[in-house]
């Protein structure tokens, strides 16, 4: 058996990736692929030997200060062998100076936290059913996320995400299938979010609000049409959120913990009540 070669994933190598993900239940978006690979093209790693793609991961690269890690799979054929360990080492350096921030399974947090890893808050999966609870919408209260500027949606999102993401953006809301809604308050956006289809369901990501009445509109108009579940990864700090979850009778899923090497970024999480993909950030 050949040595382990570092390789850059191209798009069919990160499609690769999300069916791997797929089948450990992280139930990524049916057309994750092309919005992830516009966030930052040279930021998903591998590992091949013989040819055969062994192991993978992402460092998405959001400003010259700040990446973010995710999609750490392994072959199951070859788990056991270090590889992992060795890929999270390389993307490590590969990220250079910059913070890196992930959003690690409770189980795996003291692997991390060995290797410099810092805690921040947690996040909590949250399950809604469209027959646990009718959701009537206002068809006023928000508009066609599409309709608004990227380069405002991204003003928007100033605090609640670290730098700029106009390509991943533009992307993410070109997808095919999504639902995206916005809440416009005297000419100024005073939240957003987007729904997309999933290979069990849907996930809503981001939904960014600045209270809880902008929150509860925009989840009904995403939810409205939805035939199946819809998720959403919820931080546990944020006001919103919790009132959110309560008032839809939506059931809790597993919990993440956001940790951070190097110096954690401030983040305004009252305003982001569910976070955009675990896998990006």
């Amino acid at each position: 058996m050949s040595e382990p070669r570092l390789v850059h994933l191209d798009l069919a190598g990160l499609r690769t990736a999300l069916t791997w993900a797929a089948v450990e239940g992280w139930n990524p978006g049916l057309h994750d692929a092309e919005p992830f690979f516009a966030a930052d093209p040279g930021g998903f790693l591998g590992l091949e030997i013989d040819g055969r793609l062994v192991v993978v991961a992402s460092v998405v690269r959001w400003s010259d200060a700040y990446a973010f890690g995710g999609l750490f799979i392994a072959d199951p054929t070859h788990r056991g062998e270090g590889l992992g360990f060795a890929l999270m080492q390389a993307a490590l350096g590969f990220a250079g100076d910059r913070t890196i921030g992930l959003d690690a399974v409770l189980e795996q947090e003291p692997l991390y936290a060995r290797n410099g890893a810092v805690p921040a808050s947690t996040t909590t999966r949250w399950r809604w059913d469209p027959n646990a609870a009718t959701t009537p919408v206002d068809p006023d209260a928000t508009v066609d996320a599409r309709t608004v500027a990227v380069a405002d949606l991204v003003e928007y999102e100033r605090g609640c995400v670290v730098g700029d993401r106009s390509a991943f953006l533009t992307a993410w809301l070109a997808a095919p299938s999504v639902v995206a809604r916005a809440v416009v308050r005297d000419g100024r956006l005073v939240g957003w979010g987007l729904r997309r289809p999933c290979v069990d369901g849907a996930k809503v990501g981001p939904l960014f609000a600045d209270d809880p009445a902008t929150t509860d509109s925009l989840w009904r108009a995403l939810v409205a049409d939805a035939e199946g579940p819809v998720y959403i990864d919820v931080p546990d700090p944020n006001p919103s959120g919790r009132a959110l979850v309560a008032a839809h009778g939506m059931t809790p899923g597993f919990t993440t913990r956001r940790m951070y090497f190097g110096t954690p970024p401030v983040l305004d999480l009252d305003r982001v009540v569910g976070v955009t993909t675990l896998e990006l950030g």
